[in-house]
């Protein structure tokens, strides 16, 4: 039963993607810069965030803890996957500027039951479909490499993610700068690129079709978001430089 659930949910993430890729190009999301009326009712963009982060952080737990698997190499996956998701729910969130009417409640609904999949999947593969119990796993150099992929992408994201705050935490009335310094040098959306990056390490550390579905939707729903940015960017300032790309650098 539970490697039946598994299989659907997991499909039903590999399916949904290029779905998502195809709307996301023609319609943004209607969030932050690209915000629009006529989506619902809407709510602080903080607790948005918060809500919509938080089920990543307990269905990946909840299946550790249920299934008991307790082995090192578990609580390094755990670790590194709470890593990411105790910064996007309990930091991320409350370092952004207050806005009351910013992010649609059918959009936090939508993210809530994706990542209530997502850390399903993701929760039942590790944990209950195969489960690891010898730290050799680490000595393979293509999970090394996985690793490293990991912490690169989360630190690109991380230090974009400050860049951008940092900006609109400068009180002089202006709403949307155009950012500069790490990545921002090459790419419109680093802390996109970084985030993609990070979940590529993590299907390659965990060797899995899980961690792999989740990466090719990470791609499917932030490409575009990038594209929608690279683009706003350019009607918004004609200063904007030239020689920067969506999301690839170079």
């Amino acid at each position: 039963m539970i490697e039946e659930v598994y299989q659907y949910l997991l499909w039903l993430v590999l399916f949904s993607a290029p779905i998502i890729f195809i709307v996301l190009l023609f319609i943004s999301a209607p969030y932050g810069r690209h915000h629009r009326d006529g989506w619902g009712i809407e709510m602080d963009n903080r607790w948005a965030w918060f809500w919509m982060e938080l089920p990543a952080v307990l269905t990946i737990t909840g299946c550790f803890l249920y299934f008991r698997h307790f082995s090192t190499t578990n609580f390094i996956f755990l670790g590194l996957w709470l890593l990411h998701y105790s910064y996007r729910t309990f930091y991320f969130p409350f370092q952004l500027k207050r806005s009351n009417r910013s992010f649609p409640l059918t959009l936090v609904l939508s993210a809530v039951f994706f990542n209530i999949i997502n850390g399903l999947v993701n929760g039942l593969f590790l944990f209950y479909i195969r489960p690891i119990d010898t730290l050799s796993w680490f000595v393979n150099p293509t999970i090394l490499l996985g690793i490293v992929l990991f912490f690169v992408g989360f630190t690109i994201h991380y230090t974009s993610d400050r860049i951008i705050i940092n900006l609109r935490k400068e009180d002089d009335g202006i709403r949307y700068k155009i950012p500069y310094g790490g990545l921002f040098k090459r790419v419109t959306n680093p802390n996109y690129l970084g985030e993609f990056i990070q979940w590529m390490g993590w299907a390659i550390l965990t060797w899995s079709i899980a961690g792999l579905a989740f990466a090719i939707f990470t791609l499917a729903n932030l490409l575009p978001r990038a594209i929608s940015n690279h683009k706003w960017y350019h009607r918004q300032f004609s200063d904007y430089p030239k020689d920067r790309k969506a999301f690839w650098p170079f």
